[in-house]
């Protein structure tokens, strides 16, 4: 077994949502609760099959994000696994409804940081370990942090 890790980069005002299905009907789900949750949201999807012609199935309404979403997958290169990129909404609005769709098996992250997907490869294939979110803590939140926390909560509409 060889372990890998592969980077993966999320543009400027995206999301992203990485996770492991078990279905081909996955991708159509998938759209279907991005498109009802958040309907003015732009998304794309990718989903990798892993049994039969094993394709890369892809769903979203703009292709640039779905573009981005086949290129992710294509580089990790493990089997039922789906990509999610999101502009105009947060994984906080389609999170619990993802997370409750019948063929999601695992959430791997919901972010905007750059993230490494630690990946090990098998004679049969590839597989997610674990994913690596962001950098490390550099300190403990001030007054000061705390104060810009909660404002940005509100700027977005997340408090009142």
């Amino acid at each position: 077994m060889e372990i890998k890790t592969v980077r993966i980069e999320i543009s400027g005002e995206c999301n992203l949502i990485l996770g492991q299905s078990h279905f081909i009907k996955t991708i159509e789900d998938l759209y279907e609760i991005i498109a009802t949750t958040v309907p003015q949201a732009e998304f794309g999807i990718a989903f990798t099959e892993a049994s039969g012609p094993c394709l890369i199935r892809t769903e979203g309404n703009n292709e640039e994000l779905s573009a981005a979403c086949i290129a992710n997958v294509q580089s990790i290169g493990a089997g039922h696994i789906f990509c999610i990129i999101l502009r105009g909404a947060f994984p906080i609005n389609i999170l619990n409804q993802i997370k409750n769709c019948p063929e999601v098996c695992t959430i791997f992250c919901a972010t905007a940081n750059p993230i490494e997907v630690i990946v090990a490869e098998t004679s049969q294939g590839r597989g997610i370990m674990g994913i690596i979110d962001g950098f490390s803590p550099r300190g403990t939140e001030t007054p000061s942090d705390k104060a810009h926390r909660k404002e940005f909560l509100r700027k977005i509409g997340y408090k009142l």
